[in-house]
Protein backbone atom coordinates (compact mmCIF):
# COMPACT_ATOMS: atom_id res chain seq x y z
CA UNK A 1 0.00 0.00 0.00
CA UNK A 2 1.10 3.44 -1.00
CA UNK A 3 2.07 6.06 1.52
CA UNK A 4 0.42 9.14 0.88
CA UNK A 5 -2.22 11.49 1.73
CA UNK A 6 -3.55 11.49 5.34
CA UNK A 7 -2.24 9.54 8.00
CA UNK A 8 -3.09 9.78 11.40
CA UNK A 9 -0.95 9.63 14.01
CA UNK A 10 -3.91 7.84 16.62
CA UNK A 11 -3.77 9.12 19.88
CA UNK A 12 -4.12 5.89 22.71
CA UNK A 13 -7.77 6.32 24.79
CA UNK A 14 -7.29 5.19 28.53
CA UNK A 15 -10.16 4.64 31.03
CA UNK A 16 -9.69 6.85 34.28
CA UNK A 17 -8.11 3.86 35.97
CA UNK A 18 -5.27 3.90 33.21
CA UNK A 19 -6.46 0.72 31.61
CA UNK A 20 -6.31 0.51 28.26
CA UNK A 21 -10.24 1.82 26.75
CA UNK A 22 -10.35 -0.71 24.32
CA UNK A 23 -14.23 0.31 23.11
CA UNK A 24 -13.14 3.62 22.91
CA UNK A 25 -10.10 2.53 20.65
CA UNK A 26 -12.54 0.94 18.46
CA UNK A 27 -14.44 3.79 17.90
CA UNK A 28 -11.93 5.75 17.21
CA UNK A 29 -10.49 3.54 14.45
CA UNK A 30 -14.19 3.72 13.13
CA UNK A 31 -14.47 7.44 13.08
CA UNK A 32 -11.12 7.46 11.10
CA UNK A 33 -12.21 5.33 8.74
CA UNK A 34 -15.66 6.82 8.11
CA UNK A 35 -13.27 10.35 8.37
CA UNK A 36 -11.66 8.86 4.79
CA UNK A 37 -7.83 8.72 6.25
CA UNK A 38 -5.43 7.20 4.20
CA UNK A 39 -3.13 5.27 6.88
CA UNK A 40 -2.83 5.19 10.69
CA UNK A 41 0.14 5.36 13.02
CA UNK A 42 -0.41 2.68 16.27
CA UNK A 43 1.93 3.00 19.07
CA UNK A 44 3.87 6.61 17.87
CA UNK A 45 4.26 9.07 20.30
CA UNK A 46 1.18 10.61 20.24
CA UNK A 47 -0.03 6.87 21.56
CA UNK A 48 1.99 7.33 24.15
CA UNK A 49 4.17 4.23 23.41
CA UNK A 50 6.82 4.50 26.17
CA UNK A 51 3.94 3.91 28.40
CA UNK A 52 2.61 0.81 26.70
CA UNK A 53 3.49 -2.77 28.26
CA UNK A 54 4.05 -5.27 25.44
CA UNK A 55 0.47 -6.93 25.57
CA UNK A 56 -1.07 -3.45 25.31
CA UNK A 57 1.35 -2.86 22.58
CA UNK A 58 0.42 -6.03 20.70
CA UNK A 59 -3.23 -5.52 21.41
CA UNK A 60 -3.81 -2.23 19.67
CA UNK A 61 -1.84 -2.87 16.88
CA UNK A 62 -3.76 -6.08 16.23
CA UNK A 63 -7.23 -4.77 16.68
CA UNK A 64 -6.10 -1.80 14.51
CA UNK A 65 -5.06 -4.64 11.63
CA UNK A 66 -8.61 -6.41 11.93
CA UNK A 67 -10.70 -3.15 11.45
CA UNK A 68 -8.18 -1.23 8.99
CA UNK A 69 -6.43 -3.98 7.12
CA UNK A 70 -6.59 -4.06 3.36
CA UNK A 71 -8.32 -0.70 3.78
CA UNK A 72 -5.08 1.35 4.24
CA UNK A 73 -1.86 1.04 5.61
CA UNK A 74 -1.53 0.34 9.53
CA UNK A 75 2.02 2.06 10.61
CA UNK A 76 3.30 0.55 13.94
CA UNK A 77 6.20 2.96 15.59
CA UNK A 78 8.99 0.96 16.19
CA UNK A 79 11.54 3.22 17.21
CA UNK A 80 14.11 2.72 19.77
CA UNK A 81 17.05 3.95 21.21
CA UNK A 82 18.74 0.61 20.40
CA UNK A 83 19.10 -0.59 17.13
CA UNK A 84 18.85 -4.18 18.57
CA UNK A 85 15.87 -3.38 19.67
CA UNK A 86 14.43 -1.68 17.52
CA UNK A 87 15.00 -4.54 15.10
CA UNK A 88 13.33 -6.81 17.77
CA UNK A 89 9.89 -4.22 17.91
CA UNK A 90 10.14 -4.10 14.11
CA UNK A 91 9.60 -7.49 13.55
CA UNK A 92 6.82 -8.15 16.54
CA UNK A 93 5.01 -5.26 14.64
CA UNK A 94 5.12 -7.26 11.34
CA UNK A 95 3.77 -10.37 13.15
CA UNK A 96 1.10 -8.54 14.56
CA UNK A 97 0.06 -7.27 10.76
CA UNK A 98 1.64 -3.62 10.35
CA UNK A 99 2.23 -2.84 7.28
CA UNK A 100 5.13 -0.63 7.86
CA UNK A 101 7.18 0.15 10.66
CA UNK A 102 7.35 4.44 12.12
CA UNK A 103 11.08 4.37 12.85
CA UNK A 104 12.01 7.62 14.67
CA UNK A 105 15.80 8.72 15.18
CA UNK A 106 17.06 6.64 18.16
CA UNK A 107 16.00 9.25 20.81
CA UNK A 108 17.81 10.49 24.11
CA UNK A 109 21.46 8.22 22.80
CA UNK A 110 22.25 11.52 19.97
CA UNK A 111 24.17 9.35 17.21
CA UNK A 112 26.03 10.75 14.64
CA UNK A 113 24.82 11.18 11.11
CA UNK A 114 26.58 7.39 10.50
CA UNK A 115 25.70 6.00 13.16
CA UNK A 116 22.11 7.25 12.18
CA UNK A 117 22.52 5.66 8.46
CA UNK A 118 23.58 2.33 9.07
CA UNK A 119 21.02 2.01 12.09
CA UNK A 120 18.65 2.57 9.58
CA UNK A 121 20.33 0.56 7.11
CA UNK A 122 20.16 -2.16 9.90
CA UNK A 123 16.36 -1.95 10.46
CA UNK A 124 15.39 -1.86 7.30
CA UNK A 125 17.58 -5.19 6.11
CA UNK A 126 16.44 -6.79 9.29
CA UNK A 127 13.27 -6.03 10.44
CA UNK A 128 10.94 -7.26 7.87
CA UNK A 129 9.16 -3.99 7.52
CA UNK A 130 9.19 -1.50 5.10
CA UNK A 131 10.44 1.62 6.88
CA UNK A 132 9.39 5.07 7.08
CA UNK A 133 12.23 7.13 8.64
CA UNK A 134 10.93 9.80 11.62
CA UNK A 135 12.55 13.00 12.03
CA UNK A 136 11.58 14.66 15.01
CA UNK A 137 15.12 16.50 16.83
CA UNK A 138 13.04 18.40 19.21
CA UNK A 139 11.69 14.50 20.98
CA UNK A 140 14.78 12.52 19.79
CA UNK A 141 18.23 15.25 20.40
CA UNK A 142 19.57 14.38 17.12
CA UNK A 143 18.67 15.81 13.40
CA UNK A 144 18.60 13.56 10.38
CA UNK A 145 19.24 15.47 7.99
CA UNK A 146 18.97 15.66 4.82
CA UNK A 147 22.04 14.28 3.06
CA UNK A 148 21.85 11.07 5.05
CA UNK A 149 18.31 10.56 3.92
CA UNK A 150 19.68 10.68 0.84
CA UNK A 151 22.01 7.76 1.51
CA UNK A 152 19.15 6.02 2.76
CA UNK A 153 16.71 6.67 0.20
CA UNK A 154 17.79 4.56 -2.46
CA UNK A 155 17.38 1.59 -0.07
CA UNK A 156 14.17 -0.44 -1.50
CA UNK A 157 12.77 -1.15 2.04
CA UNK A 158 13.08 2.67 3.05
CA UNK A 159 9.94 4.25 1.33
CA UNK A 160 9.75 7.07 3.21
CA UNK A 161 10.31 10.16 5.38
CA UNK A 162 7.84 11.73 8.04
CA UNK A 163 9.88 14.74 8.53
CA UNK A 164 8.62 17.20 11.74
CA UNK A 165 11.11 20.02 10.78
CA UNK A 166 8.83 22.53 9.02
CA UNK A 167 11.72 24.31 8.05
CA UNK A 168 11.29 25.44 4.24
CA UNK A 169 14.79 25.18 2.98
CA UNK A 170 14.72 21.41 5.05
CA UNK A 171 11.57 20.51 3.09
CA UNK A 172 12.91 21.62 -0.39
CA UNK A 173 15.99 19.24 0.01
CA UNK A 174 14.39 16.39 0.99
CA UNK A 175 11.68 17.45 -2.07
CA UNK A 176 14.78 16.57 -4.28
CA UNK A 177 14.87 13.09 -3.26
CA UNK A 178 11.12 12.54 -3.46
CA UNK A 179 10.29 9.44 -6.12
CA UNK A 180 7.91 6.70 -7.06
CA UNK A 181 9.61 4.58 -4.37
CA UNK A 182 10.37 7.20 -1.52
CA UNK A 183 7.73 9.39 -0.55
CA UNK A 184 7.92 12.91 1.60
CA UNK A 185 5.31 13.62 4.69
CA UNK A 186 5.29 16.44 6.39
CA UNK A 187 5.15 15.49 10.42
CA UNK A 188 3.89 19.04 11.28
CA UNK A 189 -0.14 20.38 11.15
CA UNK A 190 1.14 23.61 11.00
CA UNK A 191 2.91 23.94 8.02
CA UNK A 192 1.65 20.91 6.11
CA UNK A 193 -0.17 22.47 3.60
CA UNK A 194 2.89 24.40 2.81
CA UNK A 195 4.51 21.16 2.10
CA UNK A 196 2.18 19.72 0.49
CA UNK A 197 1.97 22.36 -1.90
CA UNK A 198 5.60 22.29 -2.68
CA UNK A 199 5.15 18.33 -3.42
CA UNK A 200 4.95 16.64 -0.47
CA UNK A 201 3.23 13.40 -0.61
CA UNK A 202 1.10 14.04 2.84
CA UNK A 203 0.66 14.43 5.95
CA UNK A 204 0.98 12.55 9.41
CA UNK A 205 -1.01 14.33 12.02
CA UNK A 206 -2.17 14.89 15.44
CA UNK A 207 -5.13 16.67 14.48
CA UNK A 208 -6.77 14.46 12.60
CA UNK A 209 -7.67 12.59 15.86
CA UNK A 210 -10.55 14.47 16.35
CA UNK A 211 -10.68 16.40 12.80
CA UNK A 212 -10.32 13.45 10.21
CA UNK A 213 -12.49 14.65 7.71
CA UNK A 214 -11.18 18.32 7.91
CA UNK A 215 -7.58 17.10 7.59
CA UNK A 216 -8.49 15.05 4.76
CA UNK A 217 -10.13 18.18 2.93
CA UNK A 218 -6.87 20.11 4.29
CA UNK A 219 -4.52 17.06 2.38
CA UNK A 220 -6.66 16.71 -0.68
CA UNK A 221 -6.80 20.77 -1.73
CA UNK A 222 -3.21 21.19 -1.23
CA UNK A 223 -1.89 17.82 -2.74
CA UNK A 224 -4.08 18.71 -5.92
CA UNK A 225 -2.53 22.54 -6.23
CA UNK A 226 -5.24 24.39 -5.01
CA UNK A 227 -3.58 26.75 -3.76
CA UNK A 228 -6.00 29.50 -2.48
CA UNK A 229 -8.27 26.87 -1.43
CA UNK A 230 -5.84 25.29 0.18
CA UNK A 231 -4.96 27.97 2.19
CA UNK A 232 -7.88 29.18 2.94
CA UNK A 233 -8.71 26.02 4.67
CA UNK A 234 -5.75 25.73 6.37
CA UNK A 235 -6.81 29.02 8.17
CA UNK A 236 -9.74 27.56 9.14
CA UNK A 237 -7.55 24.51 10.97
CA UNK A 238 -5.31 26.73 12.31
CA UNK A 239 -6.44 26.99 15.46
CA UNK A 240 -6.50 23.42 16.64
CA UNK A 241 -2.98 23.49 14.32
CA UNK A 242 -1.82 25.55 17.45
CA UNK A 243 -4.09 24.23 20.08
CA UNK A 244 -1.90 20.71 19.55
CA UNK A 245 1.60 22.55 20.76
CA UNK A 246 0.33 24.52 23.86
CA UNK A 247 1.41 21.84 25.71
CA UNK A 248 3.28 18.53 25.17
CA UNK A 249 1.84 16.17 22.77
CA UNK A 250 -0.23 14.45 22.93
CA UNK A 251 -1.74 16.08 26.43
CA UNK A 252 -4.32 18.87 24.35
CA UNK A 253 -5.44 16.06 21.75
CA UNK A 254 -5.96 13.94 24.36
CA UNK A 255 -8.35 17.22 26.04
CA UNK A 256 -10.06 17.16 22.95
CA UNK A 257 -10.83 13.80 22.78
CA UNK A 258 -12.12 13.17 26.26
CA UNK A 259 -14.34 15.91 25.66
CA UNK A 260 -15.72 13.74 22.37
CA UNK A 261 -15.97 10.73 24.59
CA UNK A 262 -12.77 8.85 23.78
CA UNK A 263 -10.94 7.77 26.39
CA UNK A 264 -9.83 9.63 30.59
CA UNK A 265 -6.97 11.37 30.83
CA UNK A 266 -3.05 10.40 30.22
CA UNK A 267 -0.09 8.19 32.03
CA UNK A 268 2.48 9.47 33.98
CA UNK A 269 4.37 11.23 33.57
CA UNK A 270 2.19 13.16 31.35
CA UNK A 271 -0.76 15.02 32.87
CA UNK A 272 -3.75 16.05 31.98
CA UNK A 273 -4.27 20.27 29.98
CA UNK A 274 -3.30 22.71 32.84
CA UNK A 275 -6.73 24.37 33.61
CA UNK A 276 -5.77 28.00 32.27
CA UNK A 277 -6.42 25.96 28.54
CA UNK A 278 -9.82 24.01 29.58
CA UNK A 279 -12.18 27.26 28.29
CA UNK A 280 -10.16 26.64 24.78
CA UNK A 281 -10.63 23.25 24.54
CA UNK A 282 -13.85 23.37 25.47
CA UNK A 283 -14.19 26.00 22.67
CA UNK A 284 -12.64 24.11 20.21
CA UNK A 285 -14.23 20.38 20.72
CA UNK A 286 -17.83 22.20 20.35
CA UNK A 287 -16.82 23.29 17.09
CA UNK A 288 -15.86 19.83 15.69
CA UNK A 289 -18.96 18.24 14.68
CA UNK A 290 -19.63 21.93 12.18
CA UNK A 291 -16.26 21.55 10.64
CA UNK A 292 -16.84 17.98 10.38
CA UNK A 293 -19.97 18.37 8.26
CA UNK A 294 -18.51 21.51 6.54
CA UNK A 295 -15.46 19.29 5.13
CA UNK A 296 -17.69 16.42 3.62
CA UNK A 297 -19.74 18.50 1.33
Amino acid sequence: MSIQGLITALATPFQADGALDTDAWQRLLAQQLNGGVQGVVVAGSTGEASTLADDEYDSLLRSAVATLGGKMPVLAGTGLSGTARTIALTRRAAANGATHALVVAPPYVRPTQEGLRQHYLAVAEQGGLPVVLYNVPGRTGCDLLPETVAQLAGHPNIVAIKEAVGDTTRVKALLELRCDSFAILSGDDGSAARSMLAGADGLISVGSNVLPGAYRTLCDLARDGQREAAEAWDDRLQPYHDFCGVESNPIPVKALLQRLGYGHGLRLPLLPLSAPHHAHADHLAADVGALEELSSR
